[in-house]
């Protein structure tokens, strides 16, 4: 199943700590009723917000002025240290592409559905990757189906 790299993690967990902590979805309430819906509209607007703050820290950063590193090894490492980053900052630019896409799946009636099966995706899930578009299930059919197209 696929995972969320480190640095998502933190962010979606500053996310949640910006949340009212005098509610937190159950399963003893009604599905996606609409304490659960604007719950998760302020979660994935908070993630947003924390996504696009340090990315613009790292821009900033960018825009300082380049690597002046006087050691060869030591600029090798600084161009290596800015890919990284770099790579991370463009990852979760399509991350904010899903993002948008669950804000947009609340409004329209259609957040915490499989895609798929049209099933509940769950709220333990929906907590722990608020981007889900598919049940656990769902999700490994298709990254085995994948895992079998890749391999043939």
């Amino acid at each position: 199943m696929g995972s969320i790299p480190n640095d998502d993690i933190d962010i979606l967990a500053k996310a949640k700590r910006a949340l009212d902590r005098d509610y937190a979805p159950s399963d003893d309430e009604e599905y996606m009723s609409e304490q659960q819906l604007n719950y998760f509209r302020v979660l994935l607007l908070e993630w947003k917000k924390s996504i696009l703050s340090a990315a613009e820290s790292t821009l900033q950063l960018l825009q300082d002025g380049p690597i002046r590193e006087p050691d060869l090894n030591d600029r090798a490492s600084s161009e290596t240290d800015w890919g990284i980053e770099l790579r991370t900052r463009d990852r979760q630019r399509k991350l904010i592409a899903k993002i948008d896409s669950a804000l947009r799946r609340i409004d329209e009636g259609e957040y915490g559905w499989c895609e798929v099966t049209g099933e509940p995706i769950g709220i333990n899930r929906l907590i722990a990757r608020p981007i889900a578009t598919m049940t656990v299930e769902a999700q490994q059919a298709h990254e085995r189906r994948e895992k079998v197209s890749r391999d043939d």
